[in-house]
């Protein structure tokens, strides 16, 4: 099972006694495989993020993601820039997303926190969506 803490906040920062947070809420998550789907504030757009996570013995220990064109019945990735040929502006941004969806994998691995991600300048779309498409997965973890 995995717990997840969340501090009290007073003007944006954290409600501090004797240098140690106060811990006002808990969520417990059984361990089990879950898969979260959103499209974050895109909703206009024809992109969906899929993620599914491993949870065991308090740790993401497996986790997968993909975002995918549902117009173009695509996946995002290395190659997606390719629809934006003549456009460096799109290309460079698809790179930047690209780089954003391989980067968010290894940072949830490493720190095992969503909250703890920070998102790549100039991948906050790819972000938005990663970090919509986990927190859904552990709501279906409660």
């Amino acid at each position: 099972m995995i717990t997840v803490y969340l501090s009290t906040s007073v003007y944006s920062q954290d409600l501090k006694i004797a240098g140690k947070s106060l811990q006002d809420s808990s969520v417990s998550y059984k361990d089990g495989i879950y898969e979260g789907i959103s499209r974050a504030k895109y909703v206009n757009e024809p992109y969906w993020g899929s993620v599914h996570l491993t949870l065991k013995n308090d740790l993401f220990t497996e986790i997968s993601f993909v975002i995918r064109d549902s117009n173009l019945h695509e996946t995002f990735d290395e190659n997606y820039e390719k629809h934006f040929e003549g456009n460096p502006v799109y290309i460079q941004q698809s790179r930047n997303d690209w780089k954003g969806v391989q980067t968010y994998l290894k940072e949830l691995k490493r720190t095992q926190d969503i909250d703890k991600i920070n998102a790549i300048s100039g991948a906050t779309w790819s972000f938005n969506i990663f970090r919509a498409s986990v927190n859904k997965a552990l709501e279906n973890a409660k």
